[in-house]
């Protein structure tokens, strides 16, 4: 008898094993059912419509990464065996992004309406499927209905600081992908470096691409050290080709970022003529902090308006978002103050102070890009003028910027320092791996809400469009160091992002990553922050 018992409690063990629901993030809903599991093998198919013929050959290859199992790709769903079907149904489809999953008997069965939506189905089965190799396995009976809460889902990543090989960026947007982010922001200028190849004006790279040394230890270290070596480098068209192709067949949309006015060191190193002191002979910076400290402006000259529209140009070009991002943060003002020339370009124009004379060159930037269909993307600075509001405000303040920014009627991107940084610390211990300031935790990033309750009860939330973590690369010079900043938070921001508010639970999603998301970590070969537990929001 007491076996019996033992037998049904280990019965019982199984089952409720079976139905806890280990995707990450959390899907809109998971319900297990009670037909037989779907068991394939090297004979079971893959088939889907031939314009999802490329995503059908990476949900081959990265079920044979993961299991071992090299899947068939047939135009015809077989007459025997079991296969994985992806259809087109836009009448059981009613949002972006969203898919339908069911697992039973001998089919498992994708129903989709875009490519986006595909792809998240994709990364959900890949959980659900066995994290090890083997010549068959089984994928449990479910029913998965899922779509995200917001439209924008988005990593940030510089690389000017410090530059990550091309098989990282891409790796960076697997990442993204496997989370159900949409949007990889890609921060490719600044006071440290041009990062990309400009064929307009060729001494952005030969020049500008490159610094003399690099800050060693702490920003707030006395006295400062640098080192002696010359740092530098710059992303060729045919590798940023390369990362536009990689990002497209996942979804994933690659907003460059070209920083103006301020964050300009790089710029007026390479052409003195665009700065406010044109004879003035400058260096790439060598240290981090510019704002206020050291002349980083462009000026308003003709011949600086003409490069921006050029370069603009000819980054539209070459990418295809609809929005390009235009940095418009920290623009120091003392330097435009102390330009005679400055100064009259402003009374000319009319502009009542500095913070115009910025708001001037967004609206000449924004200007430039609608001749090319695009739109802009700025730092919440951009408001600190009068800007039209076709342009997207993306908040690194507090609530405050957010509510201000939604109550003028721009669509907003909430990425607030505190906490969507993560190049903050995620512990107090002193031994921690060097950060810039800070203390965000993964429970922090997984409790934020973005959208702020001032805006919800002025009924002003739907400007809210969406979120995102920003990894400024200061202290992080090497591409393991960025996934020990980026991992777990990552993770925790995925669900904030993705899950209905309701459905959120912290120790739930706890357990979720600890059981799932580790060991997914280790299968990735990725460095991650391994006290998270410890460390929490609590901690202060």
């Amino acid at each position: 008898m007491r076996l019996l018992y033992f037998l049904l409690f280990v019965g019982i063990g199984i089952q409720v094993m079976a139905q806890t629901n280990p995707i990450i993030p959390k899907p809109v809903s998971y319900q297990s059912l009670s037909s037989a599991s779907v068991k394939l093998d090297a004979n079971s198919k893959i088939v889907g419509p031939a314009k999802y013929q490329a995503q059908l050959q990476y949900l081959q290859a990265s079920l044979k990464q993961q299991t071992g199992l090299q899947l068939g790709i047939s135009k015809q769903v077989p007459k025997s065996g079991s296969y994985l079907l992806i259809q087109e149904d836009p009448n059981q489809i009613d949002k972006a992004e969203m898919y339908l999953l069911t697992s039973k008997g001998n089919e498992i069965k994708i129903t989709v309406k875009d490519l986006r939506g595909l792809v998240n189905a994709i990364q959900t089965l890949l959980q659900i499927c066995p994290l090890q190799k083997s010549s068959s396995f089984e994928v449990p009976a479910v029913a998965i209905k899922d779509y995200p809460r917001f439209e924008y889902r988005g990593m940030h990543l510089d690389v000017v600081r410090h530059m990550f090989p091309l098989e990282f960026i891409k790796k960076y947007i697997d990442y993204l992908t496997f989370h159900k982010f949409n949007t990889f922001h890609w921060h490719l200028t600044d006071d440290q470096g041009w990062r990309i190849e400009i064929l307009s004006y060729p001494k952005l790279n030969s020049i500008g691409s490159w610094r003399n040394a690099t800050l060693i230890g702490h920003f707030n270290d006395k006295p400062a050290r640098y080192d002696s070596t010359r740092y530098g480098g710059f992303y060729t068209r045919k590798e940023v080709k390369e990362v536009l192709a990689y990002a497209a067949l996942r979804g994933i949309e690659v907003i460059p970022e070209i920083d103006i006015p301020g964050h300009s060191r790089a710029t007026i190193t390479a052409y003195p003529e665009f700065s406010t002191k044109p004879d003035t002979t400058w260096n790439v910076a060598t240290t981090w902090g510019m704002y206020n400290r050291q002349n980083n402006v462009l000026a308003p000259r003709p011949e600086t308006f003409t490069f921006l529209r050029t370069i603009f140009h000819e980054i539209s070009d070459l990418f295809p978002s609809k929005y390009i991002h235009v940095g418009g943060d920290e623009c120091s003002k003392l330097w435009w103050k102390a330009d005679p020339f400055s100064q009259a370009f402003m009374k000319e124009k009319g502009l009542k102070d500095e913070h115009a004379l910025q708001t001037y060159f967004i609206s000449q930037a924004a200007k430039y890009l609608k001749e090319k269909n695009k739109q802009v993307i700025g730092w919440h600075e951009i408001l600190e003028g009068e800007l039209d509001t076709s342009a997207i405000v993306m908040n690194w303040g507090g609530a405050k910027e957010g509510i201000e920014a939604g109550k003028l009627k721009h669509r907003v991107i909430m990425t607030p320092g505190k906490p969507y940084y993560f190049d903050h610390y995620q512990s107090h211990d002193p031994k921690d791996s060097l950060a810039i300031h800070g203390y965000n935790t993964m429970d922090s990033v997984y409790q934020y809400d973005p959208v702020p309750a001032a805006l919800r009860d002025a009924k002003l939330d739907q400007y809210i469009i969406g979120g995102q973590a920003n990894v400024w690369t200061e202290y992080m010079g090497y591409s393991t160091k960025v996934e020990y900043m980026i991992f777990p938070r990552m993770t925790a921001l995925s669900e904030s992002l993705w899950t209905p508010v309701e459905q959120k639970n912290l120790d739930d999603f706890r357990n979720r990553l600890k059981q799932n998301m580790q060991p997914r970590y280790d299968f990735w070969g990725a460095h991650y922050f391994k006290q998270w537990e410890q460390w929490t929001r609590d901690k202060q």
